[in-house]
């Protein structure tokens, strides 16, 4: 199977009259989600470790880190904006790899908007062939791939980097194999690291590396013609099963994006089906933390191997920890950014609920369903079978429930204004005739710029 030429000739030869609304109306959903989280996620301790690092070593400052007035060469740019946007973990999700498509993507196309003229029809198409492309390697190695520790938003994330931009760049059929063959080469990334700095860091280098692997190709560099299906490829080096046919079936007729999911929880999706169990039952009950006697919850097996951490130390922890999650979904109601803070984990009302949550795993149990089991005090026992938790594709967030979620995360470093206009211009892209007018908005302008 000559899958990555396959795959290299269709992103070349798609245009944007081929996409149908339905998906052009997906990317914009995606693009604004993005825009919000790395814009809400900029100002967090490791972007800004990491954007002092990188800033002594950048090059000529092109291109805008969102949210802040620093500017960057265009691969630190992708770099930094690729970690701003995962470090809450409340970025969007494709529910049949758990990657986390637009991360990767939209960075580095971004920052060759603010480099040569890139119109908005444009950027779209970019956009969703690069999610095409990364969801359809990562279908083709998933689950195997993942459950050998690899962290499938990166090392699948870097093909889809590298497409984008490389449909940007104009790349030939020729070029655009090498691209993905650069990025194959790239492809790394530790599902060890949750938890920790680096995992906002992977689909950072994920852009980074995607974005030079394109512009690397258009000057000519070279790599295997078959990175990804060859005997020692991306797909036979790094997943012990895989099916090659899930890369090249379909294209241009199924779109992966039409199967993106956004989070209304900052944390773990594989946690979200609990964390909306409790909820309903601490609204519907009015329940607090000390009518509970123990909370037991029934889980897909992944919930545990994943966010099993019983007893976080950090806030970049409890995102990992489903008894943190429950725990304060009781407690406030809500599991946002706030949650999940190092003071939230180590609040004494938060661990000492925690303590009485304990979690069973039940393969009969999907990736998106729950059983949540509240016994009171006085003796009552709620039940609540959520079988599809909020903001999964059988009950998505709606388009006002997307903006009112980017107004939450950008309102501490947007004014409202800008805050609108960044809206605006993603819900009408493909109409704007130069997408770096999207950038624009998406930092804070000095005062005298405002009045």
């Amino acid at each position: 199977m000559d899958v990555t030429r396959s795959l290299a000739r269709y992103v070349v030869n798609a245009t944007y009259e081929s996409l149908p609304a339905e998906v052009i109306h997906e990317a914009k959903r995606s693009l604004l989600n993005w825009m919000g989280v790395a814009i809400g996620g900029c100002r967090h301790e490791a972007v800004g470790i990491a954007l002092a690092t990188v800033a002594e070593f950048s090059g000529p400052p092109k291109a805008s880190v969102l949210g802040r007035t620093e500017r960057l060469d265009i691969l630190h740019a992708a770099l930094i904006n690729g970690m701003s946007s995962h470090v809450f973990d409340f970025d969007d999700t494709h529910l049949a790899t758990v990657i986390h498509p637009s991360g990767p993507v939209a960075p580095g196309l971004l920052a060759i908007a603010e480099t040569r003229p890139v119109s908005g029809k444009d950027l779209l198409l970019a956009f969703v062939l690069g999610v095409e492309v990364e969801c359809r390697i990562g279908r083709a190695v998933y689950p195997s791939h993942y459950d050998q520790g690899w962290h499938i938003t990166a090392t699948a994330g870097v093909f889809g980097a590298a497409a984008a931009a490389g449909k940007l760049l104009r790349l030939t059929e020729e070029q655009m194999v090498h691209a993905l063959g650069i990025a194959a080469t790239q492809a790394a990334g530790l599902r060890e690291m949750f938890g920790t700095h680096c995992k906002p860091f992977h689909p950072g280098r994920a852009a980074q590396n995607g974005l030079l692997a394109a512009h690397l190709a258009a000057r000519g560099f070279t790599s295997s013609t078959q990175p990804i299906e060859g005997r020692r490829g991306f797909a036979s080096v790094m997943a012990a099963e895989r099916n090659l046919a899930e890369i090249t079936d379909g294209l241009g007729e199924r779109f992966e994006i039409r199967y993106n999911t956004y989070k209304p929880f900052a944390c773990g999706i594989v946690i979200h089906p609990a964390i909306d169990g409790c909820i309903q039952l601490r609204n519907e009950y009015g329940l607090t933390a000390d009518q509970i006697a123990r909370i037991d919850l029934r889980v897909n097996p992944l919930v545990l191997e994943l966010t099993g951490k019983r007893a976080p130390r950090v806030g970049l922890e409890g995102k990992f920890s489903v008894f943190h999650s429950v725990s304060v979904a009781i407690i406030d109601g809500m599991a946002g950014e706030a949650q999940y803070s190092d003071a939230r984990v180590a609040d004494p009302a938060v661990v000492a609920l925690r303590e009485r949550v304990s979690a069973a795993p039940d393969a009969g149990v999907a990736k998106d369903e729950c059983h949540v089991t509240v016994t009171l005090r006085d003796g009552r026992v709620l039940k609540r079978h959520v079988r599809h938790a909020v903001g999964s594709l059988e009950r998505p967030m709606s388009d006002d429930e997307l903006d009112a979620k980017f107004r939450g995360l950008v309102a501490p470093i947007l004014p409202a204004d800008q805050t609108e206009e960044v809206i605006r211009l993603c819900r009408s892209l493909e109409r704007v005739p130069d997408s770096a007018a999207l950038v624009k908005v998406a930092v804070p302008r000095a005062a005298k710029d405002r009045t």
